[in-house]
């Protein structure tokens, strides 16, 4: 095992990943920004160090300043988190380069699967099924022939994206092409890379991801499935494992197919570390790989709670050249799990993000809740990142147990001088929708739950 780790991230996660590492006997080196001179990360890290300004760009991308306080700490070895640098093969290489470990897959995996076109001819070659579409990327051209192909509604997606960012739905031909040439120019700013590929457009689906976890010796596992349906444009927002779907013994041989096909998935990539394959469930149980998130999620405490494993843990584990430590012959799921992202914004005004000074804090406590933040009273929210500031977690013997917990606690959460979502939380918990599993990508924007 590495001595030193440095964490290339912040907030909630960094102080996760710190937690793993010191359950390990690892020294931890924080970075932070000028936005996070007071965030809890910075503290709760054995050293800190300044990367740059708030921007993102000028700090948490800042990948020479980066590896500079890694040579500076004497750091052994890097752990991305999620977002930022966490899917840069560059960055992965360049920490590969400086005779660092990597805490996560190979930069060439990060590569393919964070092409949406390659990862989907790779899944199609393995036998994963992939919702209808191209192949390759289109031209404006070339659409309308495509799109008759596939049949409408399609959805047109950016080749390099993430997040939904460039992604758009054509009714019909008749605004085809003026959206492809939208969502490539989106595209093309966000992500330099202005490649569009289409999809058949699924009605109503839902958003069921496995995580997956391979062993260094090629050995790849299915570590059950967490359902995340309900998000807002293209976000989630709430997540549970197992999935409704599935719950007490329900579809049984349709879970056991989606988990075989996650774990073929990243047989087929000769995956290593922790990752996610996520995938698309129609109304007639069908389901399509969608894609591959080649990095820890946000949503993993659900996964941790109904396991009792620590991923991160499994991760510095791998990372340093050891078995993960996961008895995959021994491994059940434990009642059911449900997470709660609590943001910085105001859902009556389109979800607008709400930065600003946290004036009081006050998190729940109880059996079977679990609170992952990395923000304190006194912290001021930044406009720079992401405004999640919490993620509150609640386990249950059973998903109604689960369902009265996490609204439990909910209702004991303070968080005064910003606004947050919250409010919105307890309505969807409350509404009979969620209570009876019945949820799909569009269910919060078509006000399904009341």
């Amino acid at each position: 095992m590495f001595r030193k780790l440095l964490v290339a991230n912040r907030g909630e996660i960094a102080c996760r990943v710190i937690r793993s590492a010191r359950k390990l006997g690892v020294e931890t080196v924080a970075i932070y920004s000028d936005a996070d001179e007071k965030a809890l990360h910075r503290y709760f890290a054995d050293e800190a160090y300044r990367v740059g300004e708030g921007p993102s760009l000028k700090s948490y991308l800042n990948v020479e300043a980066i590896l500079d306080v890694a040579r500076k700490t004497g750091a052994g070895a890097i752990h991305p988190g999620y977002g930022f640098l966490s899917e840069n093969a560059d960055f992965a290489r360049r920490v590969r380069d400086s005779g660092l470990v990597w805490v996560g897959p190979s930069p060439e995996v990060i590569t393919l699967m964070g092409d949406k076109v390659r990862a989907r001819e790779t899944m199609s070659a393995a036998g994963v099924p992939v919702v209808p579409g191209t192949l390759s990327p289109v031209a404006p051209e070339q659409a309308r022939a495509e799109a008759d192909r596939i049949g409408f509604p399609v959805l047109i997606k950016a080749v390099g994206g993430g997040g939904g960012i460039g992604m758009q739905v054509a009714e019909g031909p008749e605004q085809l092409v003026k959206l492809v040439e939208a969502a490539s120019e989106r595209a093309r700013r966000a992500f330099c890379n202005g490649a569009v590929y289409l999809e058949r457009y699924l009605e109503r689906p839902r958003h069921v991801e496995v995580q997956v976890f391979g062993e260094l010796d090629g050995t790849a596992h299915h570590i059950f499935e967490r359902e995340c349906s309900v998000q807002r444009r293209h976000q989630k927002v709430i997540e549970e494992s197992p999935s409704p779907l599935f719950v007490d013994g329900l579809n049984a041989d349709v879970r056991r197919q989606l988990l075989e096909a996650a774990r073929e998935a990243a047989r087929a990539v000769g995956y290593v570390n922790a990752g996610t394959c996520e995938f698309l469930v129609d109304q007639k149980m069908g389901f399509y790989f969608l894609e591959m998130n080649t990095r820890l999620q946000v949503e993993h405490p659900v996964t941790e709670m109904t396991t009792g494993l620590d991923l991160v843990e499994m991760q510095l584990r791998v990372a340093a050249g050891q078995p993960s430590g996961m008895d995959a012959e021994a491994l059940e799921q434990r009642g059911s799990a449900i997470e709660c992202r609590i943001y910085a914004e105001d859902p009556a005004k389109k979800f607008m993000p709400s930065p600003g000074l946290i004036e009081m804090l006050a998190f729940p406590e109880g059996e079977g809740v679990r609170v992952d933040s990395g923000v304190q009273g006194g912290y001021t929210v930044s406009p720079f990142y992401d405004p999640m500031v919490a993620k509150i977690s609640a386990w249950g013997t059973t998903r109604a147990q689960a369902l009265e917990r996490i609204r439990g606690a909910l209702e004991v959460t303070r968080i005064k001088g910003i606004k947050t979502n919250i409010a919105m939380h307890l309505k969807i918990l409350a509404s009979d929708a969620f209570q009876r599993g019945e949820l799909d990508t569009g269910a919060l924007e078509r006000g399904a739950f009341g």
